[in-house]
């Protein structure tokens, strides 16, 4: 298959406190999965996403810890990027919402639609918190579904029967923040006039037969009850709306979802202009050939089936309003949109402010990286919620990490290094030689075609029967008894062991990159196998520096096929790739989660 353009949309975690395992089940390794993947099939992959750093939730944390909203998303903006850093999410662009640059992208869309009639400004009824003065977003607000009942309903959809609302729908509304009934007031807002798309979005709907059933379902459904949506707040944190009479308003500020959902465009001209080429973001957003993936969680799906497509079809004039493309031209719509269910814990759902939590920089100190990465996707919340146990944590690592793949890699290049120092000659190759050798080509295909489908789960899993069919194999021939009795076949053994290794390797390099890089240079390859992730620290025309992640990840060797090893390539004593956790690590993090939930 020839290369393409894929670009590979990422979530944008919100800036205010650090990420927990429950949020990168969802948006973070999904999406580095895939981009993994498609860059070893040779694609050409822009991975992008960053902090979402406006609206009303960063300023009750700000409150909360007594600084600045500027000052709270820089801290968390760096605690997440290092975090996603150490998970090994490789980003060709992790930035922010706070940059000049990305203001100056969500304006020229806003002012496109604007344009194209499809914003017009109305009253309404804004909600107040009585106790601060301060707005309150409408996901801060929940109470009872009209419509179906549902008492937990937010102010902007309900997750039951999934309505879109307004807070004023809402029966016996409250403040999520403290429980208070917030006040209604007359105020003026730009709305997006979500109907004019209804037409428009149904088609391309129809057009998505290869979607996830839930979301596809999920989406069409939301159709006939679309209304106008608000996309300004009464909020002086957010990113000024550039109109005349707006603009210089403190009191008034484009809606973080509005400008959030923005970022995938603004992230990759920003990466764009960081080559020192502006427009090569354009290959990724207006090929005809190129393809766009978009990871999340299932309470963000509304925002990228709904909303967003329909700023990019009033932005280029598909509504039924018409109008002309704005100066960045026609932009194409998400291919797919992957969204994962829940992920919960030990049987209660994820509350950092129930401290019912586990944070990814604690799970990355005590047990690395791929241990995370393997469990969230072989057992996480692909198409069902599903429930993370450290129970399940601990059997997983060892009994499959540990006792499986790392096994494998230890006692095959140990009983090389130790009776020949180097990858041997092979001979003849009986049958069991060439079943194992074709059981794990064969793995790239199957494992390949899952992936590109985005079935991780199945697709660890088959690449793992790889794994167990090269134990099987080093079982059945048992290359420890043919030193003094047949060395040849002995060295034919550990060869094709050798290769299965190898590929198993390249197999596991989307889903464990950071042990396929371990296991790349034990067999005696040098350089980059796969690459990780960098830290830098830049600035926008002299401002205050922030970190970004990025990385030549292109450059990283790869490959999603057999690579032949080497006869003569020297070996030594391997280390061990896994370690093994001791069972007393269930009750002492179970004990932690008590502790801390107080």
């Amino acid at each position: 298959m020839a290369s393409r353009p894929i670009l590979t949309a990422v979530a944008w975690p919100y800036a205010n406190g650090p990420r927990h395992i429950g949020h990168v089940a969802g948006f973070g390794v999904p999406s580095d999965v895939f981009s993994r993947y498609h860059r070893m099939a040779g694609d050409q992959v822009l991975m992008v996403s960053g902090t979402d750093e406006h609206g009303t939730p960063i300023l009750v944390q700000a409150d909360a810890e007594g600084v600045g909203p500027r000052e709270l998303a820089d801290r968390y903006n760096r605690v997440i990027a290092e975090d996603l850093q150490g998970l090994g999410l490789a980003y060709d662009l992790f930035t922010r919402t706070t940059t000049r640059n990305h203001a100056a992208v969500v304006q020229e869309l806003f002012l496109g639609l604007y344009r194209n009639g499809y914003i017009q400004a109305r009253p309404s009824k804004g909600a107040i918190s009585p106790s601060t003065g301060r707005t309150l977003p409408d996901r801060y607000i929940e109470g009872t579904c009209p419509h179906c009942g549902y008492d937990g309903a937010r102010g902007d959809q309900c997750d039951n029967c999934g309505r879109q609302l307004d807070p004023t729908d809402l029966i016996k509304p409250r403040s999520k923040i403290n429980g208070e009934v917030p006040q209604f007031v007359e105020t003026e807002h730009l709305f997006l006039d979500l109907p004019a798309f209804s037409e428009a979005l149904g088609g391309w709907l129809q057009s998505r037969t290869n979607w996830r059933p839930n979301v596809l379902a999920f989406s069409t459904n939301l159709l006939p009850d679309l209304k106008p949506r608000a996309i300004s707040r009464d909020i002086d944190w957010g990113v000024p709306i550039p109109l005349d009479g707006w603009r210089d308003r403190a009191d008034k500020r484009l809606y973080v979802w509005f400008d959030a959902v923005i970022g995938y465009l603004s992230a990759s001209v920003e990466w764009a202009r960081r080559r020192g080429e502006p427009d090569a973001w354009r290959q990724w957003w207006q090929s005809p050939d190129a393809s766009s993936y978009y990871f999340m969680g299932k309470d963000n799906v509304v925002f990228h089936t709904v909303i967003w497509p329909s700023l990019l079809l009033g932005y280029a004039g598909h509504g039924s309003r018409g109008g002309t493309p704005g100066q960045l031209g026609e932009l194409s719509l998400p291919t797919e949109v992957v969204s994962s269910e829940f992920l919960t814990m030990e049987g209660r759902k994820f509350s950092s402010s129930r401290r019912v939590v586990i944070y990814v920089r604690d799970v990355l100190e005590r047990y690395g990286p791929d241990p995370l990465r393997y469990h969230l996707t072989i057992a996480g919340p692909e198409n069902q919620d599903t429930d993370f146990t450290w129970a399940e944590f601990v059997r997983r690592n060892n009994e499959e990490l540990v006792a499986a793949w790392g096994n494998l890699v230890n006692r095959t290049i140990s009983m090389t290094a130790k009776n020949l120092g180097a990858i041997p000659e092979r001979g003849a190759l009986l049958d069991v030689d060439h079943a194992v050798l074709a059981r794990a080509e064969a793995g790239f295909s199957e494992v390949g075609d899952l992936l590109a489908k985005s079935r991780q789960k199945a697709a660890v899993g088959k690449a793992m029967e790889v794994v167990f069919a090269a134990n099987k194999y080093l079982s059945d021939t048992e290359p420890w008894k043919l030193r003094t009795a047949d060395p040849d076949r002995m060295a034919t053994v550990l060869h094709v062991a050798l290769q299965v290794v190898d590929d198993a390797k390249a197999l596991l390099t989307p889903f464990l990159p950071h042990a396929a890089q371990k296991v790349h240079q034990q067999l005696g390859r040098e350089g980059t196998w796969s690459s990780m992730p960098e830290l830098v620290e830049v600035d926008e025309e002299g401002g205050p520096p922030y970190p970004i992640l990025t990385g030549d990840h292109d450059a990283a060797s790869a490959t999603w096929r057999r690579v032949p090893i080497v006869p003569g390539t020297p070996l030594s004593a391997p280390t061990p790739i896994f370690a093994k956790l001791d069972p007393s690590v269930v009750d002492d993090e179970l004990g932690r989660l008590k502790e801390q939930a107080g």
